[in-house]
């Protein structure tokens, strides 16, 4: 693993904890839900 994805996965945690203190957890939870149901669309799009 190089040293950009290492700073993206801290960051990620980082965001995840923060979106806990500030209550918007479900927020953040569905929008990654949708982030990654759209990328899987996309893939199957582009294969």
């Amino acid at each position: 693993m190089g040293l950009k994805s290492n700073i993206y996965k801290i960051l990620r945690i980082w965001n995840d904890i923060d979106a806990v203190r500030k209550g918007r957890v479900g927020k953040r939870i569905s929008r990654r839900a949708a982030g990654k149901s759209a990328g899987k669309a996309i893939r199957k799009l582009l294969k």
